[in-house]
This record gives C-alpha cells, structure tokens and sequence, in this order.
C-alpha cells in the first residue's frame, strides 16, 4: 500500500504511541522506480550523431540509461519521473537541433486520447468532473484547441467505452478514438517521400549542369553557343551553369549545412560535415572562377559547378536508396504489429447469461472481462480464456508453431493468432500494452535498440573519423598543389580542361567526400535489426545484440531438466501408502501443503489429488507456515498436522526416518527415470508417491546435434541422483549436477565460466531465474515463468529444444554478416581513400573524379544495408527437418495392475 508523504510522520507517532519503537525506512524500490520512453529522432546522419544524441540525454539528472539507434532512428530512455519526465528529454533532443517525435512514455501504458465532436467550451469542465468522477480514472488532459481528451486509467476498473458513454451523457457530444498519427512506419514513408522529391527537384538543375559541361563540349555547334562571351572572359555556358548549380547547393542542399551546423555546435564532426566541406570547395572555387573571368580579359579558368551539384544529387539518391534498404530490416515489426484485427465482436447478455446482441467495435475498445466472438477465419482481438465452445486455433504468426492448437472452455488464447474451424467466446484477459503480442512487439523493438558489443568499435572510429578525413583531404590538396608549383610531376599529368591547382583541389574534394562513416554505423544494427526480426519469426526472441553476440560464441549449455529436457508436465503413476489411511486423506493433506508451491512436481500431486473429489473447484485446507525448501521439497502445516513434501535429504535434515521399503522404492523409481517423492506427516514417513515427466520427443536429437556443433551438453537438477543418470543417459549428456539448489546452479555456471566455458542455461522455472543471470546467455522455455522470461536473454517461444539449435545458428549467421559489413566498410574507406588522393593517379593516369567519389560513397551505405538483408532468406539448419517425433513411454504402476502406454506427444507451444 503506497503512503503519501506527510502521513508517515503521523503513522510514526501511532506506533509508538502504542508502545512500540517505530523507525521510518526509505523505500528505494519506489525512489528508484524507473520508466522508459522511447522517441524517434530525424536529422541524423552517422554513428557520431547517435553518440553525440546519447551523451547528451545522459547527462541530464534522471536519466539512467540512453540508448540511441541509428538504423532505427529512435532512442530508449530509462528515467527516474521523480527528478525528469519525457517533456524535457524531448526539449534536450530539440536542443540539439534535431527533430524529436515522441514514441511512447512509460506513463501511458493505459492510456487512451479521444476527439469530441461538436463540444462546447464552456462543458469541458463538466465533461472532466463527469470522467474523474469514473472509478480507475488517474489523470485527464484536455486539448481545446485539438478538441482532444487524453484518460490515463486503471484497465481493471474502466475502459475506453466508458468514456466515450459518459462524454455523451455529460453534454451530448460525439466521442471516438482520436485518428492514430502513426509511428515508425509513417515517419519512414514521409522521409522516403521527402528524399525522393529532393533527389528529382536536384536533377532537374543537375542533368542541365552535366550536360553543359560534359557532353555539350563535344557538340560543335551547342559548345560555340556556351563558349560565347557575356562580359570580358565570362562565358554564357559557365553563367548557366552558375545560376543552375546555385539552387542545388544552398536550397536542396540546405540539410548538410543545418546537419553540419549542429554538429560541430555540439563539438562533433558528422558525414554532413564531410559534404558541406567538399561541396562549398567545388561551388565556391567555381564562383571565384566567374567573377575573375567577368572581371578580367585575360583569365582562363575551369569550373567544377557539375562537381558540387551532382555530388548533392548523389548523395540524396544513395540516402534514398539507404532508407528504403533500412525500412526492410524492421518488417518484422511492422508484420507483428499487423497482426491484431483492426475490429472485434462484442457480445452482450442479460440477467440470466444468455446471449441477447453482438456488436462489431473497434479492437482498441476492448476492456477486460469482456466477452468476445470469434468466428472461424477471424484473428483472435486480444489475450484471453475460452469460456464457450472449441476449436483449433493456429498460433504460427506468434510462436513459430506450425500446429494448429485446440483450444476448448478454459484454455488461453494469444491476440493475433487465427481461429480456423470453430466459433469461441472468450473473455478478455489481457488488453493493449499488456497483451503477449504488445509485449513480443515491445521486446523486439527494445532487441533492436541495444547495441552489440562489437558496435563499440565504430564507435571509437567515429570519434576521429571526420576530423581525420578532414586532415587528409588537405593534406592531398597541398601535397599535389605544391608538387605541381615545383614542378614534382610532368605536366603532361594535368587535364587540358584545368591547372595544376584545379588537379590538386579535384584530389582534395574526391578525399573528402568518398570517406563513409555511415558504413560503420550502419555495419552492426542493421544486421541485429534483421537478425532479431528473423528470430521472432522462428518463434526465438533474441533481447538485443549483447545477447545476439554471445550466442554465437556459446561452447557449453547447461539444461534444466524438469519442463526443460522432459515435457514438464509429470503425472503421479504410482503411489504406495507405509502406514494405515485412507489414500484419499493422504492426497488431501499432500496437496494442500503443495498447492502453494509453483514446482511442477507439485502440480502433478494437486492434480491428481482431484481424482478423489467430485468437486472440480474443490478448495484445499489451509496450509499455514508455508515453506518452500528450494531443490529439496516443502513444508506446511495443514489440519494442525506438520506435512513434509519432498526428497530423502529433506526428511533426514527433519529427522524423519527413511526406512528401508521407502528406499527401495526410491532405487525402483530412479531405475525407470521418475522421482521418488516422501510425504511425512506429523514427523512419521507416510507413503511414497513416484512421479514420471517424459523426455521431449526430439532431447536426445538435439543433444546430439550440439555435439556436432562442438558445444558440451550438462545437465543440472534438483532431482535426485539416480532419477538425473538415468535421463542424462537417455538423452546422451555425459556430466550432471543432481540434487542442486538454485544458487548451487549458479555457481557451477560460474566454475565452468572459469574455465573458460562460454555457458548458456536453459531452464523454466523461477528456481532458474539466478543461473539464467549468471549464464552468459540465458534461454527461457515460453512455456515457463514470467520470472523466468524476464530473466533470460532469449526465449524460446515453441518450448521446443530445437530453437536452441536455431538461435545459436541464427546467431552465427548474424554475425558472419556482420564481419562482412565490417571488411567491406573498412576495406571500403581503406582502399577507396587512397585511390581518391591520386594514389594510382602517377602509374595508371586514373583519377576518381568527386562526383565519382560520391557516387561510390553513396552506394556503399546501400550496400551495407543490403548485405544486412540477405539475412531474412535465413533457414533453420538442415539437420533439424530430419527429426521424426517419436513416441513416448509413461510406465505407470499400481497395486493391482501394471499398464505400459505409448503416447505421442508434438513439442507445446504457449
């Protein structure tokens, strides 16, 4: 319960008022309470704008953590709302002097904006003391202008239809959702749109300028015309060229010296510093070149406007281009998103439950507890339960199964998936940004913001790259120009068309502008992008490019067994009581003592204690102090009777006597893989309950495969020994760790990282959730825990051990693309560098004109992205769509009979 400030003094004193001594302790959970918000930023160009963006977000008071993408265009901000909020993290964006679009805040995961049609002003208070007045209403904003309502609520109290209801009855207005202004994929379209029409308004000025001074030349009778004098030595063809190329520069132009404006403001040197520079050089030497033929007789000069206006007209074309390439890296996203129906049918009852009307609305007015049909072909609007009816629902599109799952009264729905051959009613469970497909969305997006640690190396390069560049095209300027005055080279080197300083300024220029910083930025998040993307179509969601990076160098995996290795749901097959009682009494006592626990051993006993009720909501007997004794069992006090459920080491560290026919029975369970579990009641051994979990169909394919793949196989229990030798020698895992406690599991991660292990653990359950930290990848079963979940680097969304294999794959395909992008960015600046300078110019006669340059530069960011792409044709390994599912064998024993089944079980899905 939260307590406003000036009442914990008072409470303070009524402590100890009542004799006790009362202390007030800060609760630094809610001090230190942390949201996220995450904005698209327009304007930047290179890796060293990105860096430049991310210190100056965390250096303001409050931010934690900043992370800004340059393939994305967004930033991720983790803030304390206590000491900032979102509004000045956009004006510190604004700042800079780039644009920024708010994404999302942490404030408004229950948040819904509604236009009023046909509101007077004069009832906007009646409308907002109407709306307050609504329980799990927390906070209304009013826009008077934009005739809008923003309603922070509590979903589980209020919804959006509400709202809308009560606005009407306030003052008889019109309320509907406020038009979605879009997100990523509008403000991709707009950029495309407005590169595109620069690109074509540049061409229109840039193609005459070509023509004039490269292919007119060579037609006698348009060169005469051009070569015609207006005043003194100034020609008509350099005056057109002039006035065309003027445009180019300073009008389509203007973003590299906004761009080049802003940077250096902020102390960095960006690509648009790089353009300007090369450009002005070419425009500005080319005007020097008019004004001295106009005023003079004799000057004979060359003009390099082409240089500056195709150079532009490039540059824009490759950027373009590079926008485009970028888009297709986020498809996944945008597919996902795609995913929930626009619409829903909401079903209304009466009194006695019955059916009386179905209304189609739209899907973000859904609110929880809702009843909802879904007829077959339609996509399930949001997370929830059956409540009526049955069908198979194909769940592909969120966990990558191909299986189409039944679902019938009771079971789960996910939002998105497809609904083939029946009609279902389902209540509303879990809506907007709580809904697994929101969750999916935003865990992919938070994926592809988190940079790899391979990324710091562009971003060591970025800090000297520009004003290295920089040096070097100067430094080719003077070299060539003072070789020319000194005669270092034959004049026969210099083109007709120019001197030896126009030679050394064309070197200079191509210097400048064949230098790409994009490609480093580019190198790393695009193939991460597409890399997570093709990930969470395979049903593995990879959290970002740290966990991407140190999968691909895993060598050994660590692995849970229960619900990982085996199907992780046991059911009780045999039961022997040791003392006197009704086996009816004895479930009833177990079971309640279990019922708290969350193992799935414990599950299997509830479960089959129902067997001896006729109630199917039969509620247990309390369990009072409730203990759960982690790896080992747990202990409860039900009916004033001490119930002890677990392992041998527990009795014996309880001072329960294990006698011998109890340990035989243990020795006969772990013989057939199945555990052994005693129930002590009252201090006194009870009975023996074994329990079998069956191996996952394709456990030992998948071990074997790691095998081939050089990775070590371990596996880690809380189970007993011989239980843990008999599945490792099932499956074929050579080492195992039985009877560990969480924190026992962790360490071993810790000695086998020691040794120089790069170690994954796979696991599902919260008693996982310290060695899935401690791991340098963690993998979570979809199927597990939250706990677990949120405490992994990548889940597997299928529950199936073959995505091991394919995100370890995935993973190392990533990142061969990536060493790609690297060598050619490198090579590309290494290489092209020098042959820019002149450096083949003495041996060859071949010289890179800076148009050229530019052109080159251009298309290696394309190229990058591109090479990025191919990753989407990514396909699993073949040596997994050669797995058979094989049957499964339960061997289940009474005192009467012995009945051995064969079922066939395919790999769940969530």
């Amino acid at each position: 319960m939260s307590i406003v400030p000036h009442q914990e003094e008072t409470i303070r004193e009524t402590i100890e008022d009542a004799g006790f001594v009362a202390t007030l302790i800060k609760d630094e959970a809610s001090e230190g309470s942390t949201q996220i918000c995450r904005m698209g930023i327009k304007g930047m160009t290179c890796t060293s704008c990105s860096n430049t963006m991310e210190s100056v977000l965390r250096g303001i008071n409050g931010v934690r953590k900043a992370q800004v993408a340059l393939a994305t265009e967004e930033a991720e901000i983790h803030y304390d709302p206590s000491l900032v909020n979102y509004k000045r993290l956009l004006q510190a964006v604004e700042d800079t002097g780039l644009e920024a679009i708010l994404v999302s805040t942490g404030e408004d995961t229950s948040k819904v904006q509604l236009k009023v049609d046909g509101s007077r002003t004069d009832m906007h208070d009646v409308v907002q003391q109407s709306l307050q007045a609504l329980p799990g209403v927390q906070s209304i904003e009013i826009d008077k202008v934009l005739e809008k309502i923003s309603i922070s609520y509590n979903p589980d109290m209020t919804g959006p239809r509400n709202f809308i209801e009560v606005i009407g009855s306030a003052n008889g207005s019109f309320a509907k959702l406020y038009p979605d202004e879009g997100g990523r994929e509008s403000r991709r379209l707009e950029e495309i749109k407005r590169y595109n029409r620069s690109f074509l308004w540049s061409l229109v000025f840039t193609i005459p300028v070509f023509l004039s001074s490269m292919v007119f030349m060579y037609v006698p009778t348009i060169r005469r015309g051009l070569d015609a004098k207006v005043v003194n030595m100034l020609t008509i063809g350099e005056l057109f060229r002039w006035v065309l190329s003027t445009p180019v520069q300073f009008i389509i132009g203007r973003r590299f010296y906004t761009g080049s404006y802003k940077a250096l403001r902020h102390g960095s040197a960006n690509m648009d510093v790089l353009i300007a520079l090369g450009t002005n050089a070419a425009y500005f030497y080319s005007a020097y070149s008019v004004v001295r033929a106009a005023t003079s007789h004799s000057f004979k000069g060359s003009d390099f406007f082409e240089t500056s206006s195709m150079l532009i007209s490039f540059i824009l074309l490759g950027k373009y281009l590079e926008i485009l390439a970028k888009g297709k890296t986020s498809e996944a996203i945008a597919k996902l998103i795609d995913l929930a129906p626009e619409t829903a049918i909401l079903l209304s009852y009466n009194d006695e439950g019955i059916v009386v009307g179905e209304q189609e609305i739209d899907s973000r007015l859904i609110q929880k507890n809702d009843i909802l049909k879904v007829i077959p072909g339609a996509k399930v609007a949001c997370d929830g339960f059956v409540v009526w009816g049955q069908s198979h629902v194909n769940e592909s599109m969120i966990t990558g199964e191909p299986r189409p799952v039944a679902k019938r009264k009771g079971d789960m729905v996910i939002g998105g998936t497809l609904n083939e051959n029946g009609v279902l009613h389902i209540k509303a469970a879990r809506i907007g940004s709580e809904s697994a497909l929101s969750q999916i969305v935003r865990l992919v997006e938070s994926a592809q913001m988190a940079k790899a640690p391979v990324q710091k190396l562009a971003d060591r390069i970025s800090k000297f790259f520009v004003p290295l560049v920089i040096i070097l095209s100067f430094s080719t300027w003077l070299a060539w120009f003072l070789a020319g005055k000194f005669n270092g080279y034959p004049k026969s080197w210099i083109p007709s068309s120019m001197d030896s300083f126009e030679l050394a300024l064309q070197f200079g220029i191509s210097v400048m502008v064949i230098a790409c910083p994009c490609t480093l930025g580019l190198a790393t998040p695009t193939a991460v992008m597409v890399g997570t993307g093709v990930g969470a179509s395979q049903g593995v969601l990879i959290k970002g490019g740290q966990a991407l990076e140190s999968a691909h160098k895993v060598d050994c995996i660590v692995f849970d067994k229960t619900g990982t290795l085996t199907v992780g749901k046991p059911v009780v097959v045999y039961s022997r009581l040791l003392k006197h009682m009704v086996l009816g009494e004895f479930y009833e006592l177990a079971a309640g003592a279990e019922v708290n626990s969350e193992h799935p051993l414990a599950k299997a006993i509830v479960e089959y204690a129902k067997k001896f009720k006729d109630e199917d909501n039969y509620v247990w007997p309390e369990a009072r102090e409730f203990v759960a004794i982690a790896g080992h069992g747990v202990k409860a006090i039900v009916r004033n009777k001490e119930i002890i459920v677990g392992n041998k080491s527990l009795m014996l560290n309880h001072n329960v006597a294990v006698p011998l026919e109890a340990e035989e029975l243990l020795a006969e369970a772990e013989e057939m893989a199945q555990t052994g579990i005693l129930v002590s009641i009252c201090g006194r051994l009870t009975g023996v309950i074994t329990i079998s979990d069956p191996l996952k169909p394709n456990a030992r394919d998948v071990i074997s495969i790691l095998q081939s793949m050089n990775i070590k196989s371990i596996m880690v229990t809380g189970d007993n020994k011989g239980t843990a030798n008999s599945i490792a020698k099932e499956v074929g895992i050579g080492t195992i760790i039985a009877e560990a406690k969480p924190e026992q599991k962790a360490e071993k991660l810790k000695e086998l990282q020691a040794e120089g292990y790069t170690v994954a653990m796979v696991g599902d359950g919260i008693n996982d959730s310290p060695a899935l930290v401690a791991a340098d990848i963690g993998m979570a079963i979809g199927a597990g825990t939250d706990i677990a979940i949120e405490a992994a680097d990548i889940v597997l969304m299928r529950s199936n051990l073959e995505d091991i294999i394919t995100a370890i794959d995935l993973s190392r395909k990533t990142f061969s693309h990536i060493r790609l992008n690297y060598l050619w960015a490198l090579g590309y600046n290494v290489l092209g560098i020098p042959i820019a300078a002149g450096a083949l110019f003495p041996f060859t006669g071949f010289r890179l004109p800076p148009w050229v340059a530019g052109a080159a530069m251009a298309a290696s960011s394309v190229s990058v992205v591109c090479c990025s792409l191919l990753l989407k044709y990514y396909k699993r390994p073949k040596k997994l769509d050669n797995n058979d599912i094989r049957g499964i064998t339960i061997e289940c024993k009474s005192k009467s009979f012995k009945l051995v089944a064969t079922i066939t079980i395919v790999p769940c899905s969530i």
